[in-house]
């Protein structure tokens, strides 16, 4: 039999959930506090949506997003570059063993929404949709 420990299939711990929330909300603070002090950053207003943990709780991938969407290139290379000092900052504020390693991502949810929302836009979908749903009137 498998161990929990090694099994992907069902989902993040409570550990990882627990752990990736505390990053996100430090890491939130750090940036709206500014208390990183980089006019790189400061610069840009970042949202931290997300963090998910490895299960050995040694990387942490951050989804960032800037605000209106723009410049998520140049938000990830200047995030990533002080990845070292905001991993320190982040321990100093969560009391973990070892801090997780940071990768930053793209948050791309609100643009696969916004294509989710143009396709269902579409004259074809609505009419398939609509006839699925009179499909099932008819049972």
């Amino acid at each position: 039999m498998a161990s929990r420990r090694f099994d992907t299939t069902s989902g993040p711990s409570q550990r990882q959930l627990r752990v990736g929330e505390q990053i996100r909300r430090s890491l939130a603070r750090i940036l709206m506090q500014d208390e990183l002090h980089d006019p790189d950053i400061s610069r840009m207003s970042i949202t931290v949506s997300e963090v998910r943990v490895s299960p050995d709780l040694r990387i942490a991938t951050v989804y960032v997003l800037p605000l209106g969407g723009g410049h998520k290139r140049e938000a990830i290379e200047a995030l990533a570059k002080r990845q070292g000092r905001l991993r320190a900052m982040i321990g100093k504020l969560i009391k973990l063993r070892h801090t997780p390693e940071l990768r930053f991502r793209a948050d791309d949810s609100f643009d696969r929404m916004e294509e989710t929302r143009r396709l269902l836009a579409q004259e074809a979908v609505r009419r398939d949709v609509g006839a699925g749903s009179e499909d099932r009137d008819e049972e």
